[in-house]
């Protein structure tokens, strides 16, 4: 039988109908109707009982079912044509959904959190913050409630100047500040300005943050990898790009920090092509068995876009960066924020100023620069006795690189996952066009709370092969 066949003026047709007047049997008559064709048992093409039948088999009036007929005929779910009677639309009606997919098993979190690029949040200084917080918004003024400056709070960037000059050697006036929304906005606005003005590349580490490569490619921007050795950078490798991103304090994730022939040649290569260097200097705070290496906008603020968070020294979840920006750059920055500050709060940034210049802020970077260091030493003391793995990148920083012989990545990681212990290997920080260094995993000791330190420790112990 195809779904040609019809029902006969006169034959059955069981619809459930609730009680009521002859408006509620209209519509319940509708509604019968549209679910026998939505499930199937009307199919399509199929004739209707006449209304006088329908009518009486129904025990209503014949009125109800020729207004119902012609309703469901203006809504698409009926035909009506002189001489074929009525007849279900040739439509395909929606199949009933399928049961949802069986949930996988839900993954157990990891026990243990190795991961790199991670303070210890739980030592966030929750009591000066909110000591800072009452008084920021205690006087602030109400203008600060409005739509604000697009380069962000001119307290937080007073205070900013001061301090990245004091702390880091910044060359830096708070009329050059933008304050961003962490280090990944202000990757997206320099890569939005420099694709304005034409330059089609950028180049990068061959080991690095995937996610900061991706944003320059979705700015339209090629990503072209400089090579890494002892002394940092390969520098001598830029060609035809219209900037670098550098991490020159303190290589992410090998650790080393440029040489200072590389932080001159870089500079002048700067100069020479028109060219920018952009400088993460994602945790230039925290150094332990060496000089800090300051800042390399200080030696040339015009060439050089300076890039610092807090999401290091206090919590990412804080959301606050900022760039110092050469006078070349500023205004094409500032256009590409926007024409006011829509990122960044005002009280975090008030709250920051105040942290800083009360002193609180230098305070607590002191306190975790002596914790972290403690727990780089720990690592060094716990893997002393294994003569197959070899620390490296311990002067400064939050991780450490644990060298490893051939093979023994992919073991560790294997094991890793076992032990639900998040280990990130150094692998997965190559560039896709970069050959690749060695194997070794990227230890971030300053992750794990003063809790789970020994304990996270341990399990790394255990997971090496």
């Amino acid at each position: 039988m195809t779904d040609e066949c019809a029902t006969s003026p006169g034959a059955d047709l069981h619809l459930d109908l609730a009680p009521g007047d002859e408006g509620g049997l209209r519509a319940g008559l509708m509604e019968a109707l549209r679910e026998a064709v939505r499930t199937g048992r009307l199919a399509r093409g199929a004739r209707l009982p006449s209304s006088r039948s329908l009518a009486t088999d129904l025990g209503i009036a014949r009125n109800t079912v020729v207004d119902a007929y012609s309703e469901l005929v203006a809504e698409g779910w009926l035909t009506a044509h002189q001489g074929s009677g009525t007849r279900v639309a040739n439509w395909t009606a929606p199949q009933p959904a399928a049961p949802p997919a069986r949930p996988r098993p839900n993954v157990p979190p990891p026990v243990h959190d190795l991961q790199p690029g991670r303070p210890d949040v739980s030592s966030f200084p929750r009591t000066q913050w909110s000591r800072s917080a009452r008084r920021a918004l205690m006087n602030a003024p109400d203008e600060a409630l409005g739509y604000a400056d697009p380069r962000g709070r001119i307290e937080l960037r007073t205070s900013l100047a001061g301090y990245l000059a004091r702390a880091r050697g910044v060359r830096a006036d708070p009329d050059r500040i933008v304050v961003c929304s962490g280090a990944i906005h202000g990757l997206m606005l320099l890569g939005a300005v420099l694709r304005a003005r034409g330059w089609r590349a950028v180049a990068v580490e061959s080991y690095g943050l995937g996610l900061h490569r991706n944003l320059f490619v979705e700015a339209g921007l090629r990503t072209p990898a400089i090579g890494l050795d002892e002394g940092g950078a390969r520098v001598e490798e830029l060609a035809d790009v219209g900037a670098v991103l550098l991490t020159p304090a303190h290589q992410f994730p090998t650790g080393v920090a440029l040489h200072p022939r590389r932080r001159a040649a870089v500079l002048s290569w700067a100069r020479s092509t028109g060219g920018f260097v952009i400088e993460d200097d994602y945790d230039g705070e925290f150094r332990y068995d060496r000089q800090p290496v300051g800042a390399l906008q200080g030696m040339d603020p015009e060439r050089v876009v300076y890039l610092g968070t807090t999401s290091k020294t206090l919590a990412p979840g804080l959301r606050l960066g900022w760039m110092v920006l050469p006078e070349e750059l500023r205004p094409e920055v500032e256009r590409a924020k926007g024409e006011f500050e829509l990122m960044c709060g005002f009280l975090d940034q008030l709250t920051l100023a105040d942290l800083i210049d009360r002193g609180a802020y230098d305070q607590h970077i002191r306190t975790m620069r002596l914790a972290y260091r403690r727990r780089r030493d720990q690592l060094v003391e716990a893997l002393a006795a294994r003569a197959d793995v070899r620390v490296t990148g311990l002067a400064a920083g939050l991780h450490a690189i644990l060298r490893l012989p051939e093979g023994g990545e992919r073991a560790a990681l294997h094991a890793a996952a076992w032990r639900r212990l998040e280990l990130v290997g150094l692998d997965s920080f190559r560039h896709p066009d970069a050959a690749r260094l060695a194997d070794g995993l990227v230890v971030g000791y300053a992750t794990p709370s003063r809790s789970a330190w020994s304990g996270a420790l341990q399990a790394l112990r255990d997971v090496l092969p």
